[in-house]
């Protein structure tokens, strides 16, 4: 009873042997030195080349590509990090397209908000020169004061000299200022006549029936 036991163990165990050894499959590749090399696990010589995983059968079972270098890691990773963010930036573009479609969707209404966005610009520009012309009804009368000096300025009193010292710096400022809201009409414009661009783009695209429409319909007219 013992040895038959012992016999149905060692069975069992070359089963197991011949069931690992057909798993575990055959690499070839040929190296560079022309010469065809067959093993039953990857191949030194072929590290630097495309091995190929044979099943017992003969069959390929996959292809084993070279071991990349340092430097090709390194340039892998490099391409793989530019490409991301291009897909980023690709995504984000769509994104920015999206909403800025969600918010113009005609021109009618990209028109309105331009006009809108110029017409408070104006009222910052009107408020500014209504100051421009007080400062300068202030300075009239400052110099008027200052007539009473015109013999020895120097005896004009320091409270007379400091208005019209702060009438000029007031008065280049509001320059300055309107100086800047112009420039800022001239950013609205040019933000507007791009995005105007774009969204006739997106407009056209959005006007387009789906391709599976399109199809469709000539179909439809056949029938």
């Amino acid at each position: 009873m013992l040895f038959k036991r012992s016999l149905e163990l060692s069975f069992a165990a070359v089963a197991c042997l011949c069931g690992a050894a057909a798993a575990q499959g055959i690499y070839s590749c040929t190296d560079d030195k022309g010469r065809k090399i067959t093993s039953d696990r990857p191949i030194m010589e072929c590290l630097n080349r495309n091995q190929q995983e044979l099943t017992p059968t003969g069959r390929v079972k996959r292809i084993v590509v070279p071991t990349p270098t340092a430097q090709e890691l390194i340039l892998q990773e490099e391409k793989d990090k530019a490409e991301a963010e291009a897909r980023a930036r690709q995504a984000e573009e769509k994104r920015r397209d999206r909403a800025l479609l969600l918010r113009y969707p005609s021109k009618a209404v990209h028109d309105k908000e331009r006009v809108e966005a110029l017409a408070q610009i104006d009222e910052v520009i009107k408020a500014s020169t209504k100051r421009t012309i007080e400062l300068a009804a202030q300075r009239k009368a400052i110099e008027l004061e200052f007539e009473f000096y015109q013999a020895d300025p120097g005896k004009a009193p320091p409270a007379l000299k400091r208005q019209r010292e702060e009438n000029e710096t007031s008065v280049g400022v509001q320059k300055r200022f309107i100086a800047e809201q112009d420039l800022e009409k001239k950013r609205v414009n040019l933000r507007f006549d791009e995005e105007l661009v774009k969204l006739k783009q997106l407009w056209a695209l959005a006007a387009r029936p789906p391709a599976s429409a399109a199809s469709a319909a000539p179909a439809a007219a056949k029938k």
